[in-house]
């Protein structure tokens, strides 16, 4: 389906959960959340009934995320059934990887596609002082389950921070060197007021790749349509075996080629991240449903305004509710 400025919209996340097991300062509050009714979130069947929905509406990207998506005790099961309906052609997950060790074969075997980590540091005080949990280890295994495991593709999603890992760039980059991933380095966004991060944490990311010595940018002919169409700037050291992305949303935001909505655990579309409009799917007929996705991707926003620190993000909910 087309929206009100021409964007054909095609992907779909799909928050599972509030909940999560790590404690990110960026993106959940210290003290967690307060734990929703079980009658207050989707419910499978609802949840399958918008992924229909969805489909018949031209969307044909699937992601699912949390909070923590594989802390969903139906997740396998969830994974399988989105995977078989017809017009799927891909379905990710975006995990912050402590479960992955477990859960990765059956993961792929269930129909995912791709698998995006998010990790901030290879420096173990430094993982335990952003996430509030000692896990590093859990997470490096996971990365590399899921490279054992062969999904079409694996990438790291690592937050830039000033005065934090902005040190550890070019060691994150060369991880591209040992593995076959995608490294991608994403700006700060100004979602938790909480957080108490500096101006200096917000660190645009035009500098980086020219200060990442033998980072090549890769010439846009040689990518896929999937790359072509992709947030991230892509490069490559020349024997990487994986590849660098920069993902500029708050200093050099690609709004205008935006091709996503967001569903979140309660059953709320979100036609923008940063949005505060959300419109409800929970409970409805299929008619219903679909008037209320049309609605949404009509009234997508044609960009999320200025963001800067000091100048937050318009939604109500943290980044964990929504799931990015």
């Amino acid at each position: 389906m087309i929206d009100s400025f021409g964007r054909e919209i095609t992907y779909l996340r799909i928050s599972l959960t509030d909940l999560c097991n790590l404690r990110c300062k960026y993106c959940m509050p210290e003290q967690g959340v307060c734990k929703k009714a079980h009658e207050d979130m989707m419910t499978l069947e609802e949840m399958i009934k918008g992924v229909k929905t969805a489909l018949s509406l031209g969307i044909r990207k699937f992601r699912l995320t949390g909070g923590e998506p594989l802390l969903k005790k139906n997740i396998i099961d969830i994974c399988r059934k989105i995977s078989e309906l017809e017009g799927v052609e891909n379905l990710c997950i975006t995990t912050n990887g402590v479960l992955l060790e477990k859960y990765a074969k059956d993961l792929k075997e269930a129909g995912v596609k791709g698998v995006n980590i998010s990790l901030d540091t290879l420096d173990r005080e430094k993982f335990l002082y952003m996430t509030g949990k000692d896990e590093l280890e859990s997470v490096k295994r996971g990365i590399k389950a899921a490279l054992k495991e062969g999904f079409e593709k694996v990438k790291i999603n690592t937050v830039l921070i000033g005065g934090f890992n902005d040190d550890e760039a070019e060691k994150l980059s060369k991880l591209t060197l040992q593995y076959p991933l995608d490294l991608r380095f994403i700006e700060l966004m100004p979602m938790n007021r909480e957080a108490n991060f500096g101006k200096e944490s917000f660190v645009p990311l035009d500098y980086l790749a020219a200060s990442l010595k033998g980072l090549q940018k890769i010439d846009e002919s040689s990518l896929s349509a999937e790359d072509k169409g992709s947030v991230a700037k892509l490069y490559k050291y020349e024997d990487g075996l994986g590849r660098v992305g920069f993902i500029s949303a708050v200093s050099n935001h690609f709004c205008a080629s935006c091709n996503r909505i967001r569903l979140t655990a309660d059953g709320k579309i979100k036609p923008c991240l940063h949005s505060e409009r959300e419109i409800n799917i929970k409970g409805l007929d299929e008619l219903s449903m679909k008037e209320a996705f049309k609605e949404a991707i009509l009234n997508k926003p044609i960009a999320h305004g200025d963001l800067s620190f000091g100048n937050f993000t318009k939604s109500a909910r943290s980044m964990n509710c929504i799931g990015g």
